[in-house]
């Protein structure tokens, strides 16, 4: 039974809106002390969250264009191609940046923050390629809905560097819904969809994790 316009869909659709502001980055504690932070240290905390953002996100290919070159033709590959470009320009911005901040921070423990940098990214890299159809697509789309606060976070960045931000090309939220519905027709497809979601934003609370450990061991937090 093809379900990709009814309530069922819809309800996977809206689910997935609630995941993200439920357990996104905007709702972790260090992401928005980094947004309304003016210490000392703060400077110095944004620059360690750039670098580390692009040590998981700013490398070629993205997560949406590993999904899109995987995913079959239809609205979810054309979604993905429309949102792989403009998540490219995202990605290209947080490069950049990444330099205008100056280097990373000295913080102890390294060789830890190495090994947790090489596990996200290839959590990520398997949630990108993998077979189960509506998993990459979940992942894709937690991911553009979740870089909203994020966003937030290197426009500020880029307003203390002096770096103009470019405006942001990402799909809507209109179109998020409008692809999970399209995408959302058996169980299975539902559940690969929550799952990749889920995956996504397990990643980014990873991180954020990480880097308040890092400015509590630099004595910053």
């Amino acid at each position: 039974m093809n379900r990709s316009v009814g309530r069922s869909a819809v309800s996977v659709a809206e689910a997935h809106l609630a995941r993200v502001a439920a357990d996104g980055s905007s709702r972790h504690r260090y992401l928005n002390a980094l947004l309304e932070g003016s210490g000392t240290n703060t400077a110095r905390d944004i620059a360690d969250s750039v670098h580390l953002l692009c040590g998981l996100h700013g490398s070629p290919p993205s997560l949406v264009e590993l999904a899109h070159q995987i995913a079959e033709a239809g609205p979810a590959r054309d979604w993905l191609a429309r949102a792989a470009e403009g998540f490219e320009r995202e990605r290209l911005f947080l490069v950049r940046l990444t330099s205008a901040v100056g280097p990373l921070p000295s913080t102890p423990g390294a060789a830890e923050t190495e090994a947790a940098m090489n596990a996200q990214r290839n959590a990520l890299e398997i949630l990108a390629t993998s077979e189960r159809r509506g998993c990459a697509l979940g992942a894709a789309a937690a991911l553009v809905g979740d870089w909203w606060p994020i966003r937030r976070l290197l426009d500020r960045a880029a307003a203390r560097a002096g770096v103009d931000s470019p405006a942001p090309a990402l799909p809507d939220e209109a179109s998020v819904v409008a692809v999970i519905e399209a995408a959302s027709d058996t169980m299975a497809s539902e559940r690969a969809l929550g799952f990749g979601g889920e995956q996504l934003l397990l990643q980014h609370r990873g991180l954020f994790d990480l880097l308040e450990a890092r400015a509590e061991a630099r004595g910053d937090y």
